[in-house]
């Protein structure tokens, strides 16, 4: 993974805090918050942070400005299947050796499903959430989008994701994968887009018992009629290490490089990050979080199994 460390020219948008002007400096400023201390300097290309309560911007940088999302893709993913009308989230879905061919194929993230095993959809929801599986992400895909063929199916449920991204008013925000790995580099948003896309998400209790799921173990039947088990860890290291932390989503390209959606709740406050292209993603999303709550945070990270998928 490559890490640009160079110096970086920050842009902040500012918030007026009640009928006090706010003055800009030299340092990124931005505030919707009672607080003096001035919001962290954090390396992400574009950063921004979210009072999902009054739904009013804590701090921007370069919020509006268009990029590669990675993974963080899959959150629209979800909020698909979730709004889909007469959803039925024990419906089982049987995996297709295609689903297997595209993740290697495409040198994807996996939740490693099985040729002819039947997981339910609410399995698959956490099998593309928290191992960042694109197999599981197509398995929806091809189950939620209309036509004779996965191709067709993919492709009209991509439309229904960017139709979706319509009826949000998120106009900087077009999608070309059910899963982020984009070939003709389409796929894009913005910072503050899914800081939004997150707020409608999380007002969903399946999405929100999905996300802040640390790890989950599911059975299946498998095609031999056997069960099979399926044990997954959430690829987000902030859950389990800050206090607090509720979600919500990684992601990690070569274009994009390292993503966070992240979400946290303290008290009656919940706020949603996001933080595009930044090697530093964890410890400055614990400085976002920090500023926010007003506090000093002690975290131990939590380490991933050694066979757990990174994303």
């Amino acid at each position: 993974m490559h890490k640009r460390r160079g110096t970086v020219t920050r842009r902040w948008r500012v918030a007026a805090v009640a009928s006090t002007v706010a003055v800009a400096i030299a340092v990124p400023v931005a505030m919707a918050q009672a607080s003096a201390e001035p919001p962290p300097e954090v390396s992400a290309k574009g950063a921004y942070l979210l009072d999902t309560g009054s739904n009013k911007e804590l701090m921007a940088k370069d919020a509006d400005t268009k990029r590669p999302m990675a993974s963080t893709t899959k959150i629209m993913t979800a909020l698909v299947v979730l709004e889909t009308r007469g959803l039925d989230l024990n419906k089982q879905v049987t995996i297709k050796q295609e689903y297997r061919d595209y993740v290697t194929k495409s040198g994807a993230s996996t939740a490693d499903l099985q040729t002819g095993d039947k997981l339910t959809v609410n399995q698959l929801l956490y099998g593309l959430m928290l191992p960042s599986g694109c197999d599981a992400a197509m398995a929806l895909a091809d189950t939620f989008g209309t036509g004779d063929t996965t191709a067709e199916r993919t492709k009209s449920f991509i439309s229904k994701m960017n139709a979706k991204a319509q009826d949000l008013g998120l106009t900087n925000t077009k999608y070309d994968s059910f899963d982020g790995v984009s070939a003709d580099a389409d796929n894009y948003s913005t910072p503050h887009d899914l800081a939004q896309l997150t707020r409608r998400a999380m007002d969903n209790a399946t999405f929100d018992t999905v996300v802040k799921s640390v790890s989950t173990k599911q059975e299946a039947p498998a095609a031999n009629g056997n069960t099979r088990y399926y044990s997954w860890d959430n690829t987000n290291q902030l859950l389990g290490s800050y206090q607090g932390a509720i979600g919500v989503k990684t992601g990690t390209t070569t274009p994009a490089g390292p993503c966070l959606v992240f979400a946290a709740k303290r008290g009656d406050k919940t706020v949603v990050g996001v933080i595009l292209n930044d090697a530093d993603r964890y410890p400055d999303a614990k400085k976002m979080l920090d500023w926010t709550y007003d506090t000093t945070t002690e975290v131990k990270w939590r380490q991933l199994p050694k066979d757990a998928q990174r994303d």
